[in-house]
């Protein structure tokens, strides 16, 4: 009896080796241990509870949603959605195909001297061989999956093409193998007498494309680069990938030949040429490993049984049956039966696949020969016993059969197990069609579909997305790149897919009915197009057979939720009083499809109005690029342009441009604000009214107030409004004056190495919303004199400059433990001023005397205090009134009590008029007490207050 079934385990483990070798994507993947699905469940293992009872089974669902799997694994630009493939988050892909050079070719020399001018016309050293589908989570056209695929794809929709019909994807399928026999076409190579002298069955190199784990739009450069072709022809043969394409060109002639006989000619005139090429150049093709085959004998008489159903000629037949004068067979079954006199009979035990086609030869010849006992014995004996006893042989003494799982499932090989099932499932139906009195054989496959819709021990489908319309649970994490939507090349980044991968047949359980759904599990869970081909056709028959009152699903497939493709995520790095750092992650996270984006640009908008009040410009602003991912990744930097204004508030943007660098994912951007001081030294930068930092935080986050653009279009975000200034108000004369300002003063204490001197520093910050003359502000340092006669204030440095800076001694008239005497420090009237949010700087100052102060009992000073913090034993003033700070003891007073006797009466207007008449002189505390409109000068308007007070026509200052 013979068994190939070695022949899957050997290609299995080739393909094991490659990706094994494939380094960053491999090291995701289980240990070679489980990749061979076997039949011992990991331990605790159960069975879901129920399963028996699982009930929907829509046969026109399934198919309709089977095809869909093709559309997720076209190549080429026809693969965009809008163009020929219909599902929105594919796209163009390997356009390169289009032009690979013929060095990237394994053409030889001798050959191309001969055959240039076929292969390359139009000498620009380039050969068009794009289209095809990708083989399986990978992005190789592989040559023996990708022609048994489309050839088997033809067979099923020949068989039940009303089924397609009723479903109303018939157009849908003409389509997907029409680009299967354009791109056979279009890689197929005859001279001026219409004989093959190349044929290019695969484009792509296994061992590179499987180091990458990403959709196929973003292949990288570094391996789209290196994309080879391999051609077979008269020097380095592939006759079985040869046949295999010429048996799927058949199918396609008979698809066609009615609605487009041209096209169709067209197929059959390429399928004849390469099936005699295969015959005449006998070998088979290397395919860099991957899939190779043992012999060809299989594919020729697959391609000869359906040449002969093309032309009716008898020639095709008998190169699959010929026999010698003694009753050998010389035709391609002498491979699998050596004589017609003692062994004319074959058990075959293996089913229709990839690499082994006699499964389905037989099946045709059975159609073609129903009254060949041996064609039909061979079809029917191998259905039998690959229902495992379900569909009885004729022979009731023949119990040779295959062992099915617990729950009754044909598992034939651990490694994609289903796709040998469905293939199964089809030779069963096409069979029946032929022969309606084996009508078991239609239960069987029927059975073994429901197992695979859901009716199993691991209660769910390993059809992915079926049953998704009510809810169903369905195998979700398929082995599927394009599907998954890495951005990492990591199998386990996203968790979840992106996609639904519909329709796909997912590998399937092993002999103990148990699965594994994980996308780095890909001998349970592979997706290829050879799974998919007969799982359609099966489909299909059920359909025909089962399938009464079967709906598919309306408006499929659906639209993906809706996303923000572009957008613009940032956090402070660093801010300080004068500058502000902020990192800006701008993001590309295209699905549907994914791209790579070259006009990307995002606008940065902040505020100076804080500047502007404090008479200075954009000119004062120092914008600074501190880090750019772009030039990490040896990519052009991006471009920088600005700053323009954009309105007459202090609004001002820059663009930051990545235009012409491709790019998905995102790119990191550090940016820096710093401003210059002022003619007095002093900073005013206020980041707070920055518009594109509102509500930003040290941790990253979507932020809408940093618009992003395509090509100058928004397409993320919201620019701010055009802000007018506002409006400086006309003073009301009349109006009791406001001192609304608000400031803190920052201390730290100095070097406290010399007895006789007291070291500080100080920093005034303006905490309001108006500008603060620092002529208005004064200070008060308190401490004990410790008996010193003499005090004297030095300020060391100031930025707006130390002579400015002046500071007076007071003693107190009650004072209290830590105060007997207070440094009143004031600013000269030029010093300038303080914008809201700007600060004075560090103005370090001491006090000295001639003998040793106790500085422990100071109130004012705190020895801890190294670095600068609020201090309120410090008290800070504007226009005389108390805006910061703790006194120890209350030395404010009241406007307009001027001599300080607690009430404001005729006594104090009366010492005002003499003042005003030069007849006495004010100290400084009798002047300031007298400014009751606190505009620093005493004149007949304060006079004017006073009497309006007394009088009761206004009630405070």
């Amino acid at each position: 009896m013979f068994n190939n079934s070695k022949k899957r385990v050997k290609k299995g483990r080739r393909r094991l080796s490659s990706l094994i070798a494939a380094g960053v994507v491999t090291a995701q993947i289980l240990s070679s241990a489980t990749v061979f699905a076997n039949n011992e469940p990991p331990a605790g293992w159960k069975p879901v509870e129920g399963w028996e009872n699982y009930n929907y089974f829509n046969f026109a669902e399934a198919l309709q949603k089977s095809i869909y799997f093709y559309d997720a694994n076209m190549c080429g630009r026809e693969a965009a959605y809008g163009a020929l493939g219909r599902l929105e988050w594919r796209g163009a892909c390997h356009e390169v195909d289009e032009e690979i050079p013929l060095e990237r070719t394994n053409l030889s020399k001798e050959f191309l001297s001969k055959y240039r001018h076929i292969i390359d016309p139009d000498g620009d050293g380039k050969v068009d061989v794009h289209g095809g589908f990708h083989d399986a989570g990978d992005h190789v056209r592989f040559g023996l999956p990708q022609s048994y695929s489309s050839g088997t794809l033809g067979w099923g929709f020949l068989e039940f093409r009303e089924s397609y019909k009723e479903i109303g994807e018939e157009q849908h399928m003409l389509d997907i193998l029409k680009h299967f026999t354009d791109t056979y076409l279009r890689c197929s190579f005859l001279d001026e007498n219409g004989e093959m002298v190349a044929f290019c069955y695969m484009v792509g190199e296994g061992d590179e494309d499987h180091c990458y784990w990403g959709p196929p739009e973003l292949y990288p450069e570094v391996y789209t680069n290196s994309r080879p072709a391999d051609f077979a022809t008269y020097d380095d043969p592939g006759s079985d990938v040869c046949a295999s394409t010429a048996a799927s060109l058949c199918t396609s002639y008979l698809i066609f030949k009615d609605d487009d006989p041209e096209y169709a000619n067209e197929c059959l005139k390429v399928a004849k040429a390469m099936y005699d090429f295969a015959k005449k150049y006998r070998g088979l093709h290397k395919g860099d490993g991957y899939y190779t085959s043992d012999y060809d004998e299989d594919e020729l008489a697959w391609a000869a049984v359906w040449l002969y159903e093309c032309t009716g000629d008898m020639s095709y037949i008998n190169d699959i049956t010929a026999i010698d004068e003694t009753g050998n067979y010389v035709g391609y079954m002498k491979r699998i039966i050596p004589d017609t006199y003692k062994q004319n009979v074959w058990y075959n035990s293996w089913v229709h696949c990839w690499d082994a086609v006699w499964g389905g030869t037989f099946i045709k010849l059975n159609e073609l020969f129903p009254e060949n006992e041996l064609f039909d014995f061979i079809a029917r004996w191998n259905v039998e016993y690959l229902s495992g006893g379900k569909c009885p042989h004729e022979d009731p003494n023949d119990k040779n059969y295959c062992n099915p799982s617990p729950a009754g499932y044909t598992m034939i090989n651990g490694w994609g197990s289903a796709r040998y099932n469905t293939a199964a499932q089809l030779c069963a139906l096409v069979y029946m069609k032929n022969n309606p009195d084996r009508a078991d054989f239609g239960e069987w496959a029927k059975s073994q579909m429901e197992y695979l819709m859901g009716r199993n021990p691991m209660g769910y489908s390993y059809i992915v997305g079926y049953g998704y319309e009510q809810g169903l649970p369905f195998a979700k994490h398929p082995h599927h790149r394009a599907a998954h939507g890495s951005k990492t090349n990591s199998m386990n980044d996203p968790e979840e897919h992106r996609h639904i991968l519909w329709g796909a047949l997912a590998g399937g359980p092993d002999g103990s009915d148990f699965h594994i759904d994980s996308t780095t599990e890909y001998a349970y869970n592979e997706v290829t197009i050879d799974y998919n081909a007969a799982f359609v056709g099966a489909c299909a028959g059920l359909y025909k057979y089962y399938g009464q009152g079967h709906k598919p699903i309306e408006n499929f497939p659906p639209k993906e939720p809706e996303t923000d493709d572009f957008y613009c995520e940032a956090k402070v790095a660093r801010e300080t009083e004068d500058s502000t750092q902020v990192v800006l992650r701008i993001h590309n996270e295209t699905t549907r499809p994914p791209r790579y984006e070259t006009g990307l640009m995002a606008k940065y908008f902040f505020n100076i109005s804080e500047l502007i009040e404090a008479e200075q410009s954009i000119d004062d602003v120092i914008f600074s690029v501190e880090y750019d991912e772009q030039i990490s990744m040896q990519q052009n930097p991006v471009e920088v342009r600005g700053p323009f204004k954009w309105d007459n508030a202090g609004t001002y943007y820059y663009e930051l441009d990545w235009s012409g660098n491709k790019i998905y994912g995102d790119r990191d951007l550090q940016i820096s604000f710093r401003v210059k001081q002022d003619a007095n030294y002093m900073t005013h930068w206020d980041s707070s009214n920055d518009y594109s930092l509102q509500g930003v935080t040290k941790e990253f986050a979507i932020c809408e107030n940093v618009p992003v653009y395509i090509n100058g279009e928004l397409v993320y975000g919201k620019e701010p409004p055009k802000l007018e200034p506002t409006p400086t108000p006309t003073p009301d004369p009349n109006a009791t004056p406001v001192n609304d300002a608000s400031i803190v003063v920052l201390y730290k204490s100095g070097q406290d190495d010399t007895k006789n001197t007291i070291r500080a520093a100080i920093n005034i910050k303006n905490t309001g919303t108006t500008a603060v003359n620092l002529s208005d502000i004064k200070i008060r340092y308190w401490f004990t004199n410790d008996g010193n006669e003499q005090n004297t204030f030095v300020c060391e440095y100031a930025p707006f400059g130390e002579s400015k800076v002046t500071g007076k001694f007071y003693k107190i008239d009650n004072p209290v433990d830590g105060a007997d005497t207070y440094c009143e420090i004031t600013f000269a009237a030029d010093a300038g001023r303080i914008v809201p949010g700007a600060s004075t700087g560090d103005i370090p100052f001491r006090i000295e005397c001639s003998d040793a102060y106790d500085k422990t009992n100071d109130y004012s000073t705190d020895l801890n205090m190294k670095v600068f913090g609020e201090n309120e034993k410090i008290t800070a003033y504007v226009k005389g009134e108390l805006k910061f700070g703790i006194e120890p003891v209350k030395t404010t007073y009241t406007l307009g009590d001027l001599d300080n006797n607690g009430s404001i009466d005729s006594i104090d207007y009366a010492m005002l008029k003499m003042y005003l008449l030069g007849l006495t002189k004010f100290d400084e505390e009798t002047y300031n007490r007298a400014d009751v409109n606190r505009d620093t000068n005493v004149n007949s308007i304060d006079c004017a207050l006073i009497k309006m007070y007394i009088l009761g026509m206004i009630k405070s200052f």
